[in-house]
């Protein structure tokens, strides 16, 4: 016998549940919600490659100074590596990173004349750049259609029966076809939120979850209560 896998229309109405909830509980647009500082596209897509294996909190350490020294791409092609290497080593494997960041910079200046840009088939042939950072850069920088896909966003769809999958990039376009383009960027930073403070990976917080009654993980007990009764509540049921 075939598993029984929940409807299309079962997971559609559940993740418009989960964007409607977490919108609450963390508004704000994906520029605002994002918690790595920049002004520009290259400063963003510079600063999502050093927060590989780091924190926001490290990465907005160095940054400034980074960012002074090699204000656009054109300076950072041109830097001594090992400078660079300097003032990124705090945020782990500086060496990589300074190569993917120089590598990148000579990218952008010799074939995108210095503008990062912004299709998903050109971000990832830079060095440094796969499809989640990519997505970061689209969604927060320019307001484009992106679902970055982090350890945090591949728990909380699995645990909210959304994907069954641990491939970033099955998670991504599994997620794609169930939330609006204009809301993916930010529901995936929202699931990074709720994932750091919530829905933790070794013991989530179930009891003080706003989607414990729709997530099929919940340890918490969904109330009781008639069809008749939730649908004239207006509260949406999840098979």
């Amino acid at each position: 016998m075939a598993p029984v896998t929940p409807s299309t229309r079962t997971l559609k109405r559940r993740a418009r549940i989960v964007a409607e909830r977490l919108a609450a509980e963390y508004p704000g647009s994906a520029r605002e919600l994002c918690a790595l500082r920049f002004e520009t596209p290259f400063q963003l897509l510079a600063a999502t490659i050093l927060s590989a294996q780091s924190t926001d909190v490290r990465v907005n350490m160095v940054t400034p100074a980074l960012f002074a020294a090699y204000p656009d791409a054109a300076a950072l092609a041109a830097a001594d590596p090992e400078a660079v290497e300097e003032l990124v080593r705090s945020t782990g494997f500086f060496r990589s990173k300074t190569k993917s960041l120089i590598g990148m910079a000579r990218e952008v200046t010799e074939r995108f004349g210095g503008e990062v840009p912004r299709d998903m088939e050109d971000l990832v042939t830079l060095p440094g750049v796969g499809r989640k950072t990519a997505n970061v850069l689209r969604s927060v920088a320019y307001e484009l259609p992106g679902f970055p896909v982090d350890t945090h966003v591949g728990r909380l769809t699995r645990r909210l029966g959304l994907s069954a999958s641990s491939d970033p990039v099955k998670v991504e376009h599994e997620l794609d076809a169930l939330v609006s383009p204009d809301e993916r960027g930010a529901l995936s930073l929202r699931l990074i939120l709720h994932g750091r403070a919530v829905c933790v990976a070794r013991r989530p917080r179930c009891a003080d979850c706003v989607l414990s009654d729709v997530c099929p993980s919940s340890t918490v007990a969904p109330p009781h209560r008639s069809r008749g009764r939730a649908k004239a509540a207006g509260e949406p049921l999840i098979g």
